[in-house]
């Protein structure tokens, strides 16, 4: 959603853009650019670059949006500019992690330029029984909930991939007045799906609206408050972990109101809200637009929220570490706590543990010294003669440090907010990253998230338990470093080798599709996964210089090489090579079928193998990639993968575009026409094969044409509403029906002399003469964006 800034984020965003480059301007992109990666490569390492809490690699951040589980992977998506350090035209970015800690930055999941609307904020579930009759393939749809003035849907099927837009982006749903921020989730009640959108037609408020099938929606009821404001979440817990169920109904401040819903209308128990972090709730502060995830296997409620305050050299913004949301009774009646989720333990190392330790203002505790640490700290407070004692985080030896959480007796408040001792005591939490406080006071029933820049000098790292004007006892203290959390995913690497991933020379980064390498010499990146036989496969090209590879059993590898041969080899030999015109910027695909000490090196989707050798020096080892000389870019590497199932005579070549295999089928590409075309000539028979219009125009078989692809026949499904036969210069004929991105339609061709018939998953939909072209080569053709084939078979 558009951000209004305070005067003083805006001076303090300014200091940021100041200190840095200057950022590109925001920019939209194209299908066949889809999904972009545009970061330069980080360790992660800038001042104040949280180590445990997620920042996006490069650009601004704000809200947390379609915070989902699925199949193993938690799915955080997230407003944002990758292009520059200010708010300015919104792409959801992408970041995924199987622990809820260790985070990887991913493509851009929505791209302005490729999904309609403005993208602003909302969220996202799994439709795993397939309501939206959307699934094709094994992937459930994961549908998504954004726009403002109106509901647009975005849905992906194949796992978050890729995404496309419902219906041309279609409002789904208009609320009155303006509008944004629909948050989507189920009702097992009354057994539909709900749909909560904040509006301001009559005022402040949120209006629900009921759906069976995630794509129609009925207007249901009206929550009006004033003080209701953007970003609503809504959510039922249990009462101290009873049978009592309240809904939670949230906004962008944090604010909270708890009471009953039937699945149509919602009704509070309280004439006003309380806020479950008390941290600055504003769009220039450390708390804000919070939201949780949907689909967590084991029904807890996890938040993560906007921290404006956090920027660097290269980023603006991050997000609070998850919080585990509950309800809780307390004197003053039932609320929410937040207390970081248990997956944090991962990051433990290097435990410090005290007990029953007098603290006095002359007698400070020094703990240890540490950058990135959680403390856990319990005092008595009944016995206490200190007017405050806590933490002094990052303590210097002349006595100054960065910040102090403390507790005052005779306010009652912890780091400056109020929270009672509980028979006597007081329990204080506190996460400490480079750029982030977050306190937890008494179980979570305190919450404050804020943005310190800490000071990481080596000189600047103490911890200190202090009191002041007085004594307390520490009843117990429980440390932790927190070590760093980045590093340990691959963002563009599309595999299913097991990681870690790790370099052995050169430099390796990531890109658009793919593993860029640079070497002077030989470099490796290798797998966590052994192998020994079998198939193994992959996307090489060389940018620059000599060669790129694939590398198995650790210590072979299969090449192209710019000096014209493919080859096999290992340390000391070259065991077989095989000539034929490498050119540089263009993916060739290399297959290895490694049985004991035969192995086999296939180009291009060829049936026939172009090297076949043997050699026993290595049986077994891992699997990986290897630039040499230059610099080169691999992709898709796949062990045991379905790969691009044909019969049609390889080797294939493009005439534009890039064509890969990213596991599952062929992909392409393209800004243009682009094909890719067997080696298989074909007067008259049938042609056939599963094709998709990832995001953009058309996808298409492509029989009886040239070498170059300039002269052919080509019959497509075209998401302008068409499946056409055509070639250059001339629309043969066409059949309007609609066509949708991420949807697998089967094309098959019978052509006989000057007749042809086009089947559309199994219905004659088009029936046409042209004398034209008589015979030539069969492939395929993808026009102004990315698409994928796959079975593209040829009979008679």
């Amino acid at each position: 959603m558009r951000r209004l800034m305070t005067c003083a984020a805006a001076v303090l965003l300014a200091v940021a853009i100041l200190a840095a480059l200057p950022p590109a301007p925001a920019a939209a992109g194209t299908a066949a650019d889809y999904p972009e990666y545009p970061y330069p490569a980080t360790a992660y390492d800038e001042p104040y670059r949280g180590q445990f809490h997620f920042s996006p690699q490069s650009g601004w951040m704000n809200d947390p949006n379609g915070m989902v589980y699925y199949r193993g992977t938690y799915h955080l998506f997230f407003q944002h500019n990758p292009h520059g350090l200010a708010w300015d035209t919104m792409h959801w970015g992408h970041a995924t992690s199987t622990d809820l800690v260790h985070w990887t930055q991913r493509p851009i999941a929505l791209e302005p330029g490729v999904h309609p609307g403005d993208l602003w904020s909302g969220n996202a579930v799994v439709d795993t029984a397939n309501v939206t009759g959307l699934k094709t393939g094994g992937d459930d749809p994961i549908v998504m909930f954004s726009g403002t003035n109106g509901v647009t849907v975005h849905y992906s099927t194949d796992g978050a991939r890729t995404f496309q837009t419902f219906d041309r982006g279609r409002k789904v749903a208009v609320p009155s007045g303006t509008s944004r921020d629909p948050h989507v989730f189920w009702h097992a009640a009354s057994n539909r799906w709900v749909m909560v959108v904040w509006n301001d037609g009559g005022g402040n408020g949120a209006s629900f609206y009921t759906s069976t099938n995630l794509l129609d929606w009925t207007y249901r009821s009206r929550f009006a408050a004033d003080w209701f404001f953007e970003c609503p979440d809504m959510f039922a817990l249990n009462v101290d972990g009873s049978g009592v169920q309240k809904w939670v109904l949230t906004d962008a401040s944090g604010e909270y109101t708890i009471g009953s819903f039937d699945g149509t209308t919602f009704r509070s128990d309280w004439a006003s809200p309380q806020r479950m972090d008390l941290g600055a709730n504003d769009a220039g502060g450390t708390f804000y637009a919070g939201q949780t995830f949907t689909g967590v296997p084991d029904g807890r409620r996890i938040q993560m929220s906007w921290q404006p305050g956090n920027h660097g050299s290269t980023w603006t913004g991050d997000q609070t570490f998850p919080a585990e949301l509950a309800l809780h009774t307390f004197p003053e009646g039932v609320r929410l706590t937040r207390t970081p989720v248990r997956e944090l333990s991962s990051l433990r190392s290097g435990g410090v543990t005290y007990t029953n330790r007098a603290v006095a203002s002359n007698n400070p505790l020094n703990v240890t010294s540490a950058d990135t640490y959680e403390v856990s700290a319990e005092f008595d407070v009944a016995g206490a003669s200190a007017n405050t004692f806590g933490l002094k985080l990052h303590t210097r030896a002349d006595g100054t440090f960065d910040r102090a959480v403390s507790y005052d007796r005779a306010a009652g408040t912890l780091y400056g907010r109020p929270l009672s001792a509980v028979n006597g005591r007081v329990k204080m939490r506190v996460l400490v990253d480079r750029g982030q406080l977050e306190v937890f006071g008494n179980d979570g029933r305190l919450s404050v998230s804020d943005n310190v820049n800490f000071n990481s000098a080596a000189t600047s790292q103490g911890l200190q338990v202090y009191a002041t004007n007085g004594s307390v006892t520490l009843v117990s203290l429980q440390f932790y470093r927190l070590n760093k959390a980045w590093g340990t995913g691959e963002s563009t690497l599309d595999s299913n080798l097991a990681g870690p991933w790790t370099a052995n020379g050169g430099t390796w980064t990531d890109v658009a599709g793919g593993k860029l390498g640079t070497a002077t010499g030989d470099a490796f990146y290798l797998s966590g996964s052994t192998f020994a036989d079998g198939t193994y496969e992959g996307d090489v090209k060389v940018l620059s210089g000599t060669a790129a590879a694939l590398t198995f059993r650790e210590g072979y590898a299969a090449n192209i090489d710019t000096t014209g041969v493919v080859k096999l080899w290992r340390p000391g030999r070259e065991i077989a090579t095989y000539p034929t015109p490498i050119a540089t910027g263009r993916f060739y695909h290399l297959k290895v079928v490694a049985t004991g000490p035969r192995i086999q090196v296939y180009l291009d989707h060829g049936a026939t193998p172009v090297i076949d050798a043997t050699d026993t020096t290595y049986t077994s080892g891992r699997l990986g990639l290897n630039v040499f000389h230059g610099t080169g870019v691999v992709a898709n590497p796949t062990v045991g993968g379905t790969g691009f199932r044909t019969n049609l005579t390889g080797p294939w070549h493009p005439t534009a575009g890039s064509w890969t295999v990213p596991g599952t089928g062929l992909r392409a590409s393209a800004p243009g026409d682009a094909f890719y075309l067997s080696n298989h000539t074909f007067t008259n028979g049938t042609y056939e094969g599963d094709v998709k219009v990832v995001n953009g125009v058309a996808a298409a078989l492509t029989f009886r044409s040239t070498v170059d692809g300039t002269q052919h026949y080509t019959a497509n499904v075209d998401t302008s509403g068409l499946v056409k036969l055509w070639r250059p210069g001339r629309d043969i004929a066409t059949f309007a029906t609609p066509i949708l991105e991420g949807r697998t339609y089967h094309l098959k061709v019978v052509a006989q002399g000057s007749a042809f018939t086009v089947y559309l998953n199994g219905t004659r939909v088009i029936d046409a003469t042209d004398t034209t072209y008589s015979s030539g080569y069969l492939g395929v053709n993808a026009f102004a964006g990315t698409a994928t084939f796959q079975n593209i078979t040829v009979t008679g």
